[in-house]
């Protein structure tokens, strides 16, 4: 079972790239998109804060409304390519998974039920935390993912 709790967060200044994928593209538009963002970050005197995040608006069917990139700390105003944005602040409920990507809507059915257990309305955004790097680790039984999810 997933641990799964509320907590509530601060807001959190992000520089992101948002663009509407087809799924099945997610991964490569996230390759090409972390390195513009933290050069981007770099280029104003800013620098990454924290892992690589991806935020769903809406939910997904053939195409997700996503941005990905990365919390940020100092300056930055945004570039043509990479935009200022901000996680929400607020109750938040807060998921670890671990596992492989294609995994994921397991874990997501678990946070639904449980939101639903405790009389809470999930917001229509969420997103996720890449705590793991594919590309350091190959085994994807080891990957881990935070989910968060607004809820009122």
């Amino acid at each position: 079972m997933t641990e799964i709790s509320v907590t509530e967060l601060p807001e959190q200044p992000t520089a992101v790239v948002r663009a509407t994928v087809k799924m099945d593209e997610l991964r490569s538009f996230f390759d090409g998109v972390f390195g513009t963002v933290v050069a981007a970050v770099q280029d104003q005197g800013g620098r990454v804060a924290g892992p690589p995040f991806a935020m769903y608006h809406g939910m997904p069917g053939e195409t997700i409304d996503v941005e990905a990139g990365f919390p940020v700390a100092g300056q930055f105003a945004g570039t043509d390519d990479v935009t200022a944005s901000v996680l929400p602040a607020g109750r938040t409920v807060r998921a670890l998974h671990v596992g492989p990507y294609e995994s994921l809507p397991e874990t997501y059915q678990q946070v639904t039920g449980w939101m639903r257990e405790q009389g809470l309305t999930p917001g229509s955004s969420m997103w996720e935390v890449y705590r793991s790097d594919p590309n350091a680790e190959p085994d994807p039984a080891t990957w881990r993912t935070e989910l968060f999810w607004p809820a009122s």
